[in-house]
């Protein structure tokens, strides 16, 4: 669980807890009932599942980008 701040976006919550923006879209399908937010307010919690396994194990410059 994250709890955003003051005017974080998707893009910038992915890259925080997973470390790259590329897994914005993972994070959105987690959170489904947030969709229609773009900007957060300060403190809403939004779900940050770990990332599936085969994308953890594959090396960096094999993993979909």
């Amino acid at each position: 669980m994250y709890r955003t701040k003051q005017g974080q976006c998707w893009d910038e919550v992915a890259r925080k807890i997973y470390g790259s923006e590329r897994h914005t879209g993972y994070l959105m399908q987690n959170n489904m009932q947030l969709l229609d937010t773009a900007v957060f307010s300060a403190g809403v919690n939004i779900s940050t599942p770990d990332l599936p396994a085969d994308e953890m194990n594959l090396p960096v410059w094999r993993r979909k980008r």
